[in-house]
This record gives C-alpha cells, sequence and structure tokens, in this order.
C-alpha cells in the first residue's frame, strides 16, 4: 500500500492503518529501535508506542513521507528509553560511540539564542549532506543518525570497515571544517 494511502487511512480513522504502517515499515522502525536500544524487548516497545503517536499526530499532520516521520517517532521514542534506562553507564549501544565520534565537530547546546541557532545548524548539515557523495551521505547517515555498527554498514555496503571508518573521519573533518568556516564555535 502506498504512504498517501495509508495517511488516508489515519485521517479516516481507520484501524487498519495500524497494521498497513506495521506492515510498510515495522522492520524499518524496529531496525532503529534495536541500533539505538541493543534490546528485542524495548525495540518493540518503541515501535508501538510510536505507531499510537502516529495515531494521535495524523490527522492533523500530512506526512507526505511517511517513513521518515515514523522513523523520527521512533529515533526520539528510543532515545528517550535509552537515556531512561541508563545504558550508558552499562556501555551498550552504539549511541555513546556516535556521540564520542561527533563531539569535536558539533556544538555544545546551550545560550539563549539556541533555537535559532538550532535551525541554522540544521540548515547548515542539510547543505553538508547535501554536498556528500551518495556513498559518504549513506555511511553518514547510518552511523549518526541510525546509529548503525561499521561493521554492519561495511558489510551491507560492500566496503572493508577501515574503508567505511576512513568515510567517517574524512565527513567529520569536512563537517569540523565547515563549521568553523561559518563561525559556529565547537
Amino acid at each position: 500500500m502506498e504512504d498517501r494511502e495509508i495517511v488516508d487511512l489515519y485521517w479516516a480513522r481507520d484501524e487498519r492503518a495500524i497494521q498497513e504502517t506495521a506492515d510498510k515499515y515495522g522492520r524499518y522502525c524496529g531496525a532503529i529501535a534495536y541500533n539505538i536500544l541493543h534490546n528485542r524487548e524495548d525495540s518493540e516497545e518503541c515501535v508501538a508506542s510510536a505507531y499510537w503517536r502516529a495515531w494521535k499526530a495524523i490527522p492533523p499532520q500530512r506526512p507526505s513521507l511517511l517513513g521518515v516521520f515514523l522513523g523520527k517517532i521512533v529515533r526520539r521514542l528510543s532515545l528517550d528509553a535509552y537515556r531512561r534506562r541508563g545504558a550508558a553507564k552499562r556501555g551498550g549501544g552504539q549511541l555513546p560511540l556516535a556521540l564520542e565520534e561527533l563531539e569535536e565537530c558539533v556544538p555544545a547546546a546551550g545560550g539563549p539564542q539556541e533555537a535559532v541557532e538550532d535551525r541554522e545548524l540544521v540548515e547548515l548539515l542539510n547543505r553538508f549532506l547535501a554536498g556528500l557523495p551518495e556513498e559518504g551521505r549513506r555511511i553518514f547517515l547510518g552511523r549518526y543518525w541510525y546509529l548503525r555498527p561499521v561493521r554492519e554498514m561495511a558489510r551491507e555496503l560492500g566496503l572493508g570497515e577501515s574503508k567505511v571508518k576512513m568515510s567517517l573521519l574524512r565527513s567529520r573533518q569536512r563537517l569540523r571544517a565547515l563549521l568553523e568556516e561559518e563561525g559556529i564555535s565547537l
């Protein structure tokens, strides 16, 4: 079923919307949650919660890209669950590793103009991503948006782990240079 048809089911308040969403995006949402939580039960709970949030959000929203809409919800719920359970103390998951890799090229939060600066940063990141070659963009987003392990991405893309790591390093270096060039303090 096409996204437009699924969204129409939500707008009609037809409960089949949930099943159609699960059929089309269940594995995608589950992978996002699992890459963050590394726990099947918690991941399933986040995905189910995401379907409920989508049910409450549609209408009034009418997402044109349902997969992206759901992915953002699942990611947010999974990160919240990760923080709640304190997994960083136990060293599990990809989140601490990915954040550590990015910490030297992403500015710290805080300050009175944070909302304006956040919007500017999002625009800058979008420009940065658009300037990456497709493979580099897939690697960067896979690591830092979907929090996928390097080994998994390398296998999927048919690349060596060292090539994926080097791509990530070069992308972080380019991002840092772009941020500094734009006057964003790190």
